[in-house]
């Protein structure tokens, strides 16, 4: 069979703190970052899974966090050559790391534009004073703009700013005015998500007062015609890119492609030559992955025949795009009939309709999204 595109996920879980939001595998940073040790640990992981890969070429790399800026570009340069004498870069590979905005990790923007990283994704959030107080961001907004620029500088071939909406008690206005902050620093990419409240977070313990659904809607579609009216076109359900600059590792997800997950919790998903679909979870804390006594893999299992149809759309319909029907078994290797129930109750319920050979999810489909989904949940 095809095997899908792949891609790699790169897992640096250190933060200098922890945010009150934040459910993502990230440890506040307690004693000297273990950077060579750590990438060592990365190489030889990367090295474990290479017979779960069948002989791919990589077609995108994304390092996440935690926050991987913390690392210096001397360690990034060295974990990525490391990868690319394990694994074949596929020519234009895109290459993305996550940063903060701090003034130290944001003057190492041009020095991991030579280590070989083409894409940084900055993690402003808001640009009002309190609002990063309450959710626990360690710079200001002068930095924040000062990080922009300095990878509008940096000889990337893209950058990304995260921005949230929907914080604690955030006016129609306040959303608005960090929005079209965002949209003066002209960012190839814009990441604009609502705050959603996560269990085993500060936030989930002690919740703040959050906007009412109607604001947020409000908010939702405000700013979408603000971010339509400066030339960003959403292409998933909270991101938005100028023509040409979508992320590719992003959208490698959400196609249901391939990506190897290494490093503190990374998950993994990889297609075999024989049809079966496994997924693969990391050992979590940073002390155990260390561990030279321990195998880097916690959990592996085979994604069954009866998960694949909802997996596949959990993540397919999150795109603006038309889905082409024939990709359904060419990712899942599963026949189209027992989808053809849910298929039609879709279409009669507005959430989908079918134009020759792609699916298009309808507006109300976007809007009401996971009413769309549980159609496909038992099939």
């Amino acid at each position: 069979m095809k095997l899908p595109p792949l891609s790699l996920y790169i897992h640096i879980p250190w933060c200098v703190q922890k945010c009150p939001y934040c459910d993502f595998n990230s440890h506040a940073l307690k004693q000297p970052l273990a950077e060579a040790e750590y990438v060592d640990a990365l190489l030889q992981d990367l090295a474990a899974d290479l017979p779960l890969t069948g002989q791919r070429s990589l077609q995108s790399i994304f390092i996440g966090g935690g926050t991987p800026s913390l690392f210096t570009p001397e360690a990034i340069a060295e974990l990525l050559a490391g990868v690319q004498r394990l694994i074949p870069f596929a020519d234009g590979i895109e290459i993305t790391m996550e940063a903060n905005p701090g003034t130290v990790e944001a003057g190492r923007f041009a020095g991991f534009a030579k280590a070989g990283v083409n894409r940084i994704s900055i993690g402003v959030q808001s640009f009002a004073p309190q609002q990063l107080q309450r959710l626990g961001r360690i710079h200001d907004p002068a930095q924040a703009i000062a990080a922009a620029q300095q990878a509008a500088q940096a000889g990337l071939r893209s950058f990304n700013l995260d921005l949230m909406h929907g914080l604690p008690e955030q006016t129609l206005e306040q959303a608005l005015a960090d929005l079209r902050q965002a949209i003066a620093l002209n960012p190839p990419h814009l990441s604009w998500y609502q705050l959603t409240i996560e269990p085993n977070t500060a936030f989930g313990a002690r919740p703040p007062v959050l906007p009412e659904d109607d604001l947020l809607w409000e908010i939702q579609e405000q700013g979408h015609r603000l971010l339509q009216e400066a030339g960003y076109q959403q292409y998933e359900i909270s991101a938005y890119a100028k023509p040409g600059y979508q992320c590719q590792h992003n959208l490698n997800y959400w196609r249901f492609g391939d990506y190897l997950g290494i490093g503190c919790g990374a998950h993994g998903k990889l297609t075999q030559s024989d049809g079966r679909i496994l997924r693969t979870v990391k050992i979590k804390h940073p002390k155990g992955y260390l561990d030279p006594t321990r195998s880097f893999l916690d959990q592996q299992w085979d994604v069954s025949a009866e998960e694949r149809p909802f997996e596949f759309f959990m993540n397919r319909l999150r795109l603006f795009e038309a889905v082409p029907i024939a990709e359904f078994t060419l990712r899942t290797g599963l026949p189209l009939e027992p989808l053809q129930a849910p298929l039609e109750q879709a279409v009669r319920q507005g959430l989908l309709r079918v134009e020759a050979d792609h699916w298009h999810v309808t507006e109300l489909g976007h809007r009401y999204l996971n009413q769309l989904l549980t159609l496909f949940l038992d099939t």
